[in-house]
């Protein structure tokens, strides 16, 4: 296929992509090279696409994080996906301090999702509920602030 019409090609592909959610640069070169597109024919088109503005890590971070906070997931959990995904660091930092309002308010509402309000807990219990919400990516010190805003307390041996 001569250089011009893969070039066509690959940026058709990448808008079809684009129409339906946004891409990071990392994402869509995955994608193409899945396709069989060489990475030399790929990044000129890709640098196109966010020259013209129709590519933009940016934004997918913001639309990325957005989706990820309402479905219960805490910085670092959010932080990590979006490295992964190519964003650089210094585009993840200050996003994620103003994606959320409150990541303390994300957390109540994660753990008010998935448990009743109790006050006092076995260390079993209060341990299990503390695993759950560092699994969902919340360092252990917004979760113990999560247990003092609450009152939780688990009995003295």
């Amino acid at each position: 296929m001569p250089a011009e019409e893969t070039t066509k090609t690959i940026k058709a592909y990448c808008l079809r992509l684009l129409a339906r959610r946004e891409y990071s640069r990392k994402e869509l070169l995955n994608k193409c090279s899945l396709k069989g597109f060489q990475k030399s024919d790929v990044l000129p088109v890709l640098d196109e696409l966010t020259d013209k503005g129709w590519q933009d890590d940016a934004r997918y971070a913001e639309s990325y994080a957005r989706q990820r906070i309402q479905k219960g997931y805490g910085p670092i959990a959010v932080q990590y996906e979006l490295s992964q995904n190519g964003v650089q660091i210094d585009t993840i930092q200050p996003l994620l301090h103003s994606v959320a309002d409150s990541w303390l308010d994300v957390l109540e509402q994660v753990y008010h999702k998935k448990y009743t309000h109790d006050r006092r807990l076995s260390r079993q219990e209060w341990a299990k509920r503390s695993r759950f919400l560092m699994q969902r990516g919340f360092p252990a010190d917004m979760v113990s602030a999560l247990f003092t805003h609450l009152a939780i307390r688990f009995p003295k041996f």
